[in-house]
């Protein structure tokens, strides 16, 4: 079934109608060498101490304290115990073992001199400061102890994280999967060859830099190539991606004034919402699913497509992939210049450079606004959001979108 809406809606109501849509997928155990940003779907709890035992922190010598409170003092050495290897004798008094950095602290002592405060003379060594009990010593448990909630459920595993739970001993961990996302373009009017061009023939850059953007973005992008202006191939592209994918993104052939080739088949084989949102670019969206297979039917101008995409799909991907903040933050900025536009019941996602200068984030507007000038995104790293209006003036404070 099928509801159009011809008259423009606002952007919130349109991406809660697409997020309410995009379940979260059912967790998977993932391998931890494979989970760099994936989310946690339960709760990391450790199993061991990081680290597992009192160690050193520094080259030196492990004594005891009070062997040391009055210096310079002599002292025997006993054994050389390096990082790997566990201690074969007790420090008594009298005593030392010169220790390396990440060594196991041996019985008896409980602090360890470093190596520029000592002198050494065949087995005897020399304290020249003295020190405390707990000197340069990494207890047991210091970093993460066994029991502790380490990351919440719903974390965005970073490469730190990683090194966590590696430390732990973990070699998989419950995250919700990274998604498959099917990209393809349609139309007669586009070509991906490198060939000269026919009388109104373009090329097709969509599909490059949607699956460069969800790629980007941690999404696993499927290619499903540039399909004619044919019912029977954009069906079977469109099932095809269904049943091997997580997602469908397409563009083109959502417009008003669009032929119905994708209209129609997504009506006949999906359950499909047309949209008109009240923005610029990327006004047209189509949204629905194929069965449980969520589609964003973006539009085929290149700055819309994109814009479509940094505002719906990606939120809607984020949104199954547990993200717990799917939307992109919006920040603030001031404008180094007038940003202008016309009233026209819209917001408006200008192309701008964003630079930090002075303290503050500075932006300019980039030249070439309109939807097919990809070139101009090329050289943006952000989209000033314009509310209905005439824009902003130079030193207002405008909101901001950092592409990156």
């Amino acid at each position: 079934m099928t509801a159009r809406f011809p008259l423009m809606i606002p952007l919130e109501e349109a991406r809660t109608y697409v997020l309410d849509r995009c379940s979260r997928k059912e967790p998977i155990f993932t391998p931890v060498n494979d989970a760099f940003g994936l989310v946690t779907a339960v709760d990391v709890i450790a199993k061991e101490s990081i680290p597992p035992f009192a160690n050193t922190a520094m080259d030196g010598f492990a004594v005891r304290s009070s062997d040391v409170a009055v210096v310079p003092v002599q002292l025997r050495i006993i054994e050389t115990i390096a990082a790997g290897y566990a201690p074969k004798l007790v420090v008594g008094t009298g005593e030392a073992s010169r220790i390396m950095t990440g060594a196991p602290i041996p019985e008896g002592a409980d602090a360890v001199v470093m190596v520029e405060k000592v002198s050494v003379k065949g087995d005897a060594v020399t304290i020249e400061t003295a020190v405390q009990a707990g000197n340069h010593i990494r207890p047991a448990g210091d970093d993460v102890t066994s029991g502790q909630l380490v990351f919440a459920q719903g974390t965005v595993l970073t490469a730190g994280h990683l090194g966590v739970l590696c430390s732990l001993g973990m070699s998989e961990i419950a995250t919700y999967p990274r998604l498959r996302v099917g990209v393809m373009s349609t139309g007669d009017e586009l070509v991906d060859d490198c060939g000269p061009l026919a009388p109104g023939q373009i090329r097709d850059s969509n599909r490059c830099t949607l699956v460069s953007l969800l790629n980007g973005d941690g999404f696993v992008a499927v290619d499903l190539g540039l399909i004619p202006d044919d019912e029977t191939a954009i069906e079977s592209a469109l099932l095809h991606g269904a049943d091997r994918c997580d997602a469908i993104v397409t563009s083109g052939g959502v417009s008003m004034g669009d032929f119905d080739y994708v209209k129609a088949v997504l009506d006949r084989v999906g359950d499909m919402r047309w949209m008109q949102i009240a923005i610029k670019p990327a006004k047209p969206l189509a949204f629905g699913t194929i069965g449980h297979t969520p589609v964003f039917g973006l539009p085929g101008n290149p700055v819309s497509s994109m814009v479509s995409y940094e505002l719906f799909a990606r939120p809607g991907l984020r949104t199954m992939m547990g993200f717990p903040e799917p939307i992109r933050t919006v920040i603030q900025g001031i404008a180094a210049e007038p940003l202008t536009r016309h009233p026209d019941g819209k917001t408006h996602y200008s192309r701008v450079l964003a630079r930090y200068e002075d303290g503050r984030i500075r932006v300019r507007s980039v030249a070439g606004q309109g939807s097919h000038m990809l070139t101009s995104m090329a050289r943006s790293n952000a989209l000033a959001v314009l509310p209905n209006g005439d824009g902003c003036r130079e030193g207002d404070v405008v909101d901001l979108l950092l592409l990156n």
